[in-house]
């Protein structure tokens, strides 16, 4: 039987590979970047052979997809932001018997998922840029999951949580667990996007953000459960937010207990509210 050794809502915000750049803007997210490199480093003290992340920049209209391929590598410039991410090479092996697996136990619980190996379809920036941090030595197995659903349920987002635990027990290895995407989405006006790299669109996600990240360190999970759709919709949530509710469905959801342990600490940038956190698991 398998284990999930670590789980965590982590961000991807591409300000970060901008960061390793030089110019105004060098090391304008070390702390996010130390952040992905501490749970790497958890990763592999726990004897983690695969990384699955919920990847809320993967955008799907219609049913749950796994990108399944055995192996990944290429050079990615991002469409949405070629000036923060561009020719950024990645190297990673995939694990296509897992991705069956989780889709299987899926559709088993009436999710409409799909595993797919198609050499053509690459990975988001969502994935790829924490596999930066985490796995630049390509010690990990890369499993991603669509993550941005437009036409979806939350409910059906934690169900497909719920089938990751199921397949998990019939898979002879160690996984983690990433929920990439992040709290309040409210991205900055366009002409404010210089002076707004480092800051909050609206001051009301960031009071929400804070009550949030309150919540969760004090294991309030069953509240935060309770206000997820609307969070998610009056806060602009990334993806609608079905990154949180994917891993919530893994934990447990609203009976989950453990008291998030904050990794880097809740931040903005070009609007939106960022952080890496670590979920303990029982």
């Amino acid at each position: 039987m398998g284990k999930i050794a670590l789980a965590a809502k982590i961000t991807h915000v591409p300000s970060m590979y901008l960061s390793e750049l030089p110019g105004k803007h060098h090391g304008c997210r070390q702390n996010a970047i130390d952040g992905h490199i501490e749970i790497g480093r958890r990763c592999r003290e726990l004897g983690v052979d695969t990384i699955i992340v919920f990847d809320t920049h993967w955008l799907v209209n219609s049913g749950y997809h796994i990108n399944c391929n055995a192996h990944f590598e290429g050079v990615y410039t991002s469409n949405e932001l070629p000036h923060f991410i561009k020719d950024m090479s990645y190297k990673y092996d995939g694990n296509p018997e897992l991705g069956h697996l989780i889709a299987e136990k899926a559709r088993g619980k009436g999710v409409r998922a799909m595993a797919h190996e198609v050499q053509s379809l690459e990975l988001e920036y969502g994935t790829l840029v924490p596999m930066r941090y985490m796995n630049e030595d390509q010690h990990f197995k890369v499993l991603s999951i669509s993550a941005f659903c437009t036409s979806h349920d939350l409910q059906d987002s934690r169900k497909l949580g719920e089938a990751l635990v199921e397949a998990i027990k019939e898979y002879d290895g160690t996984v983690a667990v990433l929920a990439s995407g992040s709290l309040s989405h409210r991205f900055i006006w366009d002409q404010q996007a210089e002076a707004g790299m480092n800051s909050y669109t609206r001051e009301f996600d960031r009071q929400v953000d804070i009550r949030v990240v309150d919540m969760w360190t004090e294991g309030l999970w069953a509240e935060f459960c309770a206000m997820l759709p609307e969070y998610a919709n009056y806060c602009f949530g990334e993806g609608l937010m079905h990154d949180t509710a994917m891993l919530l469905g893994v934990l447990g959801w609203d009976e989950y207990k453990g008291k998030a342990e904050i990794i880097t600490e809740l931040f903005a940038s070009s609007g939106t509210g960022q952080i890496n956190a670590v979920l303990p698991l029982d």
